[in-house]
């Protein structure tokens, strides 16, 4: 796998990493392989990830809200988070899903809008992975258009009451605190509820074909009274759930290419090694041109998470930009895990190789946190000023 992945590096973008990115990446990818790759086929066929041991492994790695700074995070640069989101895709979304929601959106959350003693509070054992969180913003009918929500929360006297569910959230039955998103009179909150409030149950989704590695969940909430000290206070509307998902797409952007790469990697050995007609197939030239193709498209898409990572290093990075990432590279990803399954015939449909688990779960990342439609009438706003979503 190593001699692959050294040849599926045409334009040499190792060589522009620098000592301190070479060592993280390469710690990430020796926790990944060490500890994760050998059981991830186990946990996507049985649908159960130990996600609680995982997290405090991850938290000892530093990595959990790593591009955050304080209350126990690294302060790392964004582009080094990226570095770590695609070594550990290129394991299992799912796995990257746990990264990400904990630092990306649940963490994020609290530290761009929570109070002082609400960071104090969670952040610390988040970042070791001994407090799990949750993002809760989308519902059974209300995905695409967040501001369509019907979960509502209405003040009495000093205390908040919320009620509604939330549908297809990550962590949720294990969370430790869930950031809850609802309507109010005064227009959209963003509100902490802790595991075990009264009115507050979890339920797990099953029967899943895609991120079986990974815990999805219902969320319902009856009646559930919190503290004035729940709400998040920097959070004012809708600018508020869409400033995390902004933040955790970065991740993604980065995260597929992992993906792509491994099943690539894996395509590439295997093309080596499978014998017809008296040579390895690949040797015939209908085979080297889909594997050309894969990997220059791979590239590209590796270019567009570098240049994201500088511009995000550089405090540039606009949503427009992060949307530009996911819509390209989710679907660069997808069609190149799609295309290296047709390279592995019958072998590719098992679970022996990665190719399918890849392009299944990136099925669930070509739609969550925005859907590639929901990205392409971004840019298509950019593009003519004018705005198609209504």
């Amino acid at each position: 796998m190593t001699d692959a992945l050294d040849r599926l590096d045409l334009l040499d973008l190792d060589d522009e990493l620098t000592d301190e990115d070479r060592l993280l990446r390469d710690t990430i990818r020796k926790f990944a392989d060490d500890r994760l790759r050998p059981n991830i086929r186990e946990w996507f066929e049985s649908g159960t990830v130990p996600a609680r041991e995982l997290a405090q492994e991850f938290g000892a790695l530093g990595v959990l809200g790593m591009h955050l700074t304080g209350y126990g995070c690294q302060g790392a640069a964004p582009s080094q988070y990226g570095l770590v989101c695609a070594e550990v895709e290129a394991v299992d979304s799912g796995l990257r899903s746990l990264v990400s929601v904990q630092g990306s959106l649940a963490m994020y959350a609290i530290y761009a809008y929570g109070s002082e003693e609400q960071k104090q509070r969670w952040l610390p054992e988040m970042a070791k992975g001994t407090a799990i969180g949750c993002f809760a913003l989308t519902e059974p009918d209300s995905g695409s258009d967040p501001g369509s929500m019907r979960t509502r929360a209405r003040r009495d006297g000093a205390d908040w009451v919320i009620s509604g569910a939330k549908m297809w959230i990550t962590n949720g039955s294990i969370a430790d605190v869930s950031v809850v998103w609802a309507r109010t009179d005064e227009g959209v909150r963003g509100f902490l509820v802790e595991r075990g409030a009264p009115g507050f149950t979890a339920h797990d989704v099953h029967h899943k074909i895609s991120l079986r590695a990974s815990i999805t969940s219902e969320l319902v909430m009856d009646e559930v009274r919190l503290p004035a000290t729940a709400e998040l206070p920097g959070a004012r509307g809708l600018k508020g759930p869409l400033g995390c998902l902004t933040e955790a797409r970065f991740g993604i952007v980065w995260g597929v290419t992992g993906a792509a790469r491994d099943a690539l990697a894996a395509t590439l050995d295997y093309a080596a090694s499978r014998t017809q007609f008296g040579k390895p197939i690949a040797g015939f030239q209908l085979t080297q041109r889909k594997l050309a193709e894969m990997a220059v498209s791979l590239q590209q898409a590796q270019l567009t998470a570098r240049r994201l990572g500088e511009l995000k290093d550089a405090g540039r990075a606009q949503p427009k930009h992060i949307s530009f990432g996911k819509f390209a590279n989710v679907r660069a990803a997808l069609e190149i895990c799609r295309e290296s399954r047709s390279i592995l015939g019958g072998s590719g449909i098992t679970t022996e190789y990665p190719v399918l688990r890849h392009a299944v779960n990136l099925e669930t990342v070509y739609t969550y946190e925005g859907t590639h439609e929901v990205h392409t009438l971004v840019l298509g706003q950019e593009l003519t000023g004018l705005d198609a979503f209504r």
